[in-house]
């Protein structure tokens, strides 16, 4: 008789950015460039995007450190 697999799923984590908050102040950036990209007038460029589980912890702090809160994570 098979075992049943009881590990959950995890809810991936996702990041997005509301444009109409973002200052340009690019502490995100600052602190990872290449996940919170800048366009050329030095605002959020970050398109919606899933965060790796190990990087999860780092990218909360990220987003705790907006001063406009413009950047937010959800689960799904």
């Amino acid at each position: 008789m098979a075992v049943p697999d009881m590990r959950t799923e995890r809810p991936a984590m996702h990041i997005t950015v509301d444009r109409t908050r973002c200052q340009g102040h690019a502490l995100c950036s600052m602190s990872d460039p290449e996940m919170f990209p800048l366009d050329d007038l030095g605002y959020s460029a970050l398109e919606p995007a899933e965060v790796a589980e190990a990087d999860e912890a780092r990218v909360r702090l990220i987003i705790s450190a907006c001063p406009e809160r413009a950047l937010s994570a959800t689960e799904s």
